[in-house]
């Protein structure tokens, strides 16, 4: 008790841990919980309210920790329930028709469009939403709100495509993403604009918005500019884009906590001084409230002229709660603040807690929030304050933010991205600033000055800006080793990470270094993973087998994407090509044959026949049925069907077979919507 009496101050900030657990623990689950559990689970988060307002202090504690945890389950629940939509639960090859509500590129390269109102034929329910990537003739402009129709290959959203891989069927139930192909026949306008006004306005805004700002700045400059302001990446060159992964400058595209708070607190300040300067206004009204609110105004604004995604929801979200700490007289930047924005976003999108986006930003939110707090009240950094020179010690500042910040979301990128920019703390240091200073406060300007076509300059000093970040990031990725790859690590690294860094800052006292023990033993199951020695693709066509030289892969430009995931996850920066033509796989008419470290041969047949296989011997036979004669271990059709994907490891010197889909086949996004049809 005594203990828990030195952390009363910070206990109302493990709600939002708690909240996460829960969630957590949905996810986790290996199938759908019936509709009676969530009913259950509302009526005891009741009775742990009424438990916890009668209860003593400590007693109350406890009840309050499982409601969060609670609270958690059922907010996934509900959220799963509210997005539910058909899924194409077969591979289809037809006509599709529907309206265009998002125009993007794919990884590719290629122009891709979302349709919603979806036909296709005989196809009893249609997916909400499907997502064609474009290879054929395409009408001279595409309009987001025309209906069109074209002949496309559709087939469900994809599962992982190894074990422990992410698993983008989830990822788009809650888009309600359907479906997702390609076609290679012409677009068909039928109806170009009949549709533009009816809920998609404001996109057709977006897309008008991203236009002008393109054109106005100009080339690859134009196209960061249209990501920064509305949201638009489809312009940015594959080139570009990777340029700014290696520098770890690729966060500045996406609309987040960063540019929000860049806009806001630019908004802010201008509208505070700007009624400071006037005697009568400033001496009786609340300038700093007025710039708050108009801040959060002009957040919101932002906030739909970005289209809406998740990362900006969840970056508007915590404006606002800095901002309504203004205008309340509240402390804007504490931990409170943080816990209650995570609560908000967690309570909205459940979802969100398994993506990059939030993990990173939140991440790097509250380790600034906590550091700067502990540096308030220390001597050196008093001392430090107060005989340093301002400008020096504001460049002293910045470096401390980029330094903390980058360190909070350095493990998590490394998990996400498996890899390292080892200059990255460089460049963040020559372009932020610029960002801030420049970029943004511009691009204000520019939006202001628009509609009275005096936006010129405005664009112009933006450009400048932009095309210093993107030398600053041709430069830094430039170096020799530059980027750092790491192998992915096992599934439980990440949750184990997260609860040290929320032990670490949330504890008070010595007690905090459990927070390093806990974080010191994630680093520790992570150094000891190891990849799978052999990785087999969803129809038994691929496979990569492991060497001291890197995955060997026997195919050269076939499944690109199962490819590059795989040497992504083991931290091999090699193209699929340069992993084809490592030796160690030799490959015979439609024979793929593999010695493996441990004594095992590894054998790819896609003939129709086998005559026998014999000892240490694995034989992946994708249009054989039957196992021929021998005593090999034998993967054949329906195994191969069943398995969807899997993985070959060893243990004791015995094949371990794990499948690449995880046994969760009665949850909704593994189901085809299933359990909520």
């Amino acid at each position: 008790m005594a203990w828990l009496e030195t952390q009363r101050q910070n206990l109302i900030l493990w709600a939002p841990v708690g909240l996460a657990l829960g969630i957590g623990l949905y996810f986790s689950l290996p199938f759908e919980p019936p509709t009676w559990v969530a009913g259950l689970a509302g009526l005891a988060s009741v009775v742990l309210l009424w438990l916890a307002w009668r209860s003593s202090s400590w007693f109350r504690l406890l009840i309050l920790a499982v409601f969060f945890l609670n609270l958690g389950y059922l907010a996934s629940v509900y959220r799963s329930v509210s997005v539910s939509a058909p899924i194409l639960t077969f591979r289809y090859y037809g006509p599709v028709e529907g309206r265009i509500i998002n125009i993007d590129r794919s990884a590719s390269n290629a122009l891709r469009v979302t349709l919603d109102q979806v036909v296709l034929d005989r196809v009893r329910k249609s997916p909400k939403k499907v997502r064609v990537s474009l290879f054929g003739f395409l009408p001279d402009e595409l309009t987001l709100g025309a209906r069109v129709a074209i002949v496309a290959n559709l087939s469900p959203p994809g599962g992982p495509v190894e074990p422990g891989a992410f698993d983008f069927r989830r990822h788009a139930w809650f888009d309600q993403l359907g479906a997702v192909g390609y076609s290679n026949n012409p677009l068909i306008l039928m109806r170009p604009y009949a549709e533009q006004g009816r809920g998609l306005w404001l996109a057709t805004i977006r897309r008008n918005l991203a236009e002008h700002v393109a054109q106005s700045v100009g080339g690859q400059r134009g196209a960061f500019a249209a990501a920064i302001v509305a949201g638009d990446r489809s312009r940015i060159d594959q080139d570009a884009l990777q340029t700014l992964r290696d520098s770890n400058l690729a966060h500045l595209l996406a609309i987040s906590g960063l540019h929000m708070g860049l806009l806001t607190g630019f908004v802010f300040l201008i509208v505070r001084h700007a009624l400071a300067l006037v005697p009568r206004i400033a001496l009786r009204m609340p300038v700093k409230k007025i710039g708050a609110v108009a801040a959060l105004l002009a957040g919101l604004g932002y906030l739909f002229l970005s289209g809406g995604n998740v990362a900006t929801q969840r970056a508007f979200i915590m404006a606002a709660v800095v901002l309504f700490a203004v205008i309340l007289d509240r402390p804007a930047f504490s931990l409170r603040a943080v816990a209650l924005a995570a609560l908000l976003v967690l309570l909205m999108r459940p979802e969100s807690l398994t993506e990059a986006g939030f993990q990173m930003s939140f991440s790097a939110t509250t380790a600034l929030v906590a550091v700067f707090d502990l540096l308030r009240t220390a001597r050196w950094w008093k001392w430090l304050r107060s005989f340093m020179p301002r400008r020096l010690f504001s460049a002293f500042t910045l470096l401390m933010t980029s330094a903390v910040a980058g360190a909070a979301t350095a493990p998590v990128a490394a998990i996400h991205f498996n890899q390292v920019s080892n200059f990255g703390l460089l460049a963040n240091l020559l372009s932020v600033p610029v960002m801030g200073l420049i970029i943004m406060p511009a691009a204000v300007v520019a939006l202001f000055l628009s509609p009275f076509g005096l936006g010129y300059y405005a664009f112009l000093i933006m450009g400048l800006g932009i095309g210093w970040v993107l030398e600053v990031a041709a430069f830094t990725s430039g170096f020799e080793n530059a980027i750092t790859t790491i192998p992915n690590g096992h599934w439980v690294v990440l949750p184990i990470i997260g609860i040290s860094g929320c032990l670490l800052i949330l504890l008070r006292g010595r007690s905090r270094f459990v927070g390093v023990a806990t974080f010191f033993v994630a680093m520790v199951i992570w150094v000891r993973g190891e990849r799978p020695e052999v990785l087999v693709n969803n129809n038994g066509a691929l496979i990569g087998v492991l060497s001291e030289q890197g995955r060997i892969l026997n195919k050269e430009t076939a499944y690109r994407f199962s490819a590059s995931i795989w040497l992504e996850n083991d931290g091999d920066r090699a193209s699929q090509s340069e992993a084809f033509f490592r030796p160690g796989i030799s490959i015979n008419s439609r024979v793929s044959t593999a010695d493996l470290s441990n004594g095992w041969r590894l054998i790819l047949n896609q003939n129709k026949e086998v005559s026998s296989c014999d000892g240490a011997t694995i034989l992946i036979a994708p249009k054989i049925e039957e196992k021929p004669n021998g005593d090999c271990s034998f993967i054949g059709k329906q195994d191969i069907a069943a398995l969807n994907g899997f993985s070959i490891t060893f243990r004791e010197g015995t094949p371990v077979i794990t499948s690449a889909m995880p046994d969760t086949e009665l949850r909704p996004w593994t189901n085809g919507g299933a359990p909520y049809q």
